[in-house]
């Protein structure tokens, strides 16, 4: 008999979602059928917190949490990890017999998708557009990999500066400034980085002009829907090294696997996979 994995994906205008086929081929590799249901809470008629609560006693075994409700799942979770409590935001939550769990496997996943395209270069001084709950967990990997300085621009000036305050908390020699107008912060700056859904199905853009990205070495999108955003492209343009919100997707979506299922993948074969079927629906 198969084993069955019941999992879930909470967010808002997730219809282009590539998280059911991910978990679904891994699942394939481990013998493992695997349903991964997106959960968009108006379409249910259910706030997101009745559907988290509801899912356990749906033999949910997990679900991922996407944009916006990465920061309110941290507050209804338990959190084990002190880093992911400073970061305040969650993206996967697993279902245990004393409660559910929250992890952030967008954190580890922009490391891991830093390092495969820049090794182990550090990315110096970041403008950093978006501080919500991507943005917040990727701010915290940039501390992991080191950064010098740290940017951050936001329409909520409050959110920035909360955002500020827990980052100069965790790593006192990082300098964190806010800033108010995206070209200016991003002058001078090495890498560039869009945490906004500015650029995704639904939210055509770009959240910075073209021209500010000249001079700048590399830039990341954490928009993977479409993979090839007009950020993306402005900052090709302009001649910087380019790594897209697909490799987060893909590498958070291979650690929150193995948090889900306690097993391994072929990462290789599955990222094949994945490319295959996208090239045939393209």
């Amino acid at each position: 008999m198969t084993a069955q994995l019941k999992l879930g994906l909470i967010g808002d205008n997730i219809a282009a979602s590539r998280s059911p086929r991910l978990h679904q081929i891994a699942g394939e590799q481990n013998g493992i059928a695997v349903t991964y249901d997106r959960l968009v809470p108006l379409q249910m008629g259910r706030s997101w917190d009745e559907i988290l609560a509801a899912l356990p006693a749906e033999g949910y075994r997990g679900t991922n949490v996407t944009y916006p409700y990465k920061e309110k799942a941290a507050a209804v979770v338990r959190i084990d990890d002190p880093l992911v409590a400073a970061m305040g935001a969650v993206n996967t939550v697993i279902f245990e017999a004393d409660g559910p769990r929250g992890f952030n496997t967008d954190h580890s996943g922009f490391m891991a998708a830093y390092r495969g395209l820049r090794g182990e270069t550090r990315p110096g001084v970041v403008a950093m557009i978006g501080t919500g709950g991507v943005g917040r967990a990727v701010a915290f990997g940039l501390l992991g990999l080191e950064c010098t300085e740290l940017r951050l621009v936001d329409r909520d000036p409050a959110r920035a500066e909360a955002l500020a305050r827990d980052l100069r908390a965790a790593a006192p020699g990082v300098t964190v400034t806010c800033h108010a107008d995206a070209a200016g912060a991003v002058a001078g700056a090495e890498g560039v980085i869009n945490c906004t859904p500015v650029g995704m199905v639904g939210y055509e853009g770009t959240p910075v002009p073209r021209a500010a990205l000249a001079g700048a070495g590399w830039a990341f999108d954490a928009v993977y829907t479409p993979e090839h955003t007009q950020f993306l492209a402005d900052a090709r343009a302009e001649g910087l090294a380019i790594l897209s919100g697909w490799e987060l997707f893909f590498w958070q979506g291979v650690h929150a696997w193995t948090l889900f299922s306690g097993l391994d993948l072929d990462r290789d074969a599955l990222r094949r996979s994945l490319r295959a079927e996208e090239a045939r629906a393209a």
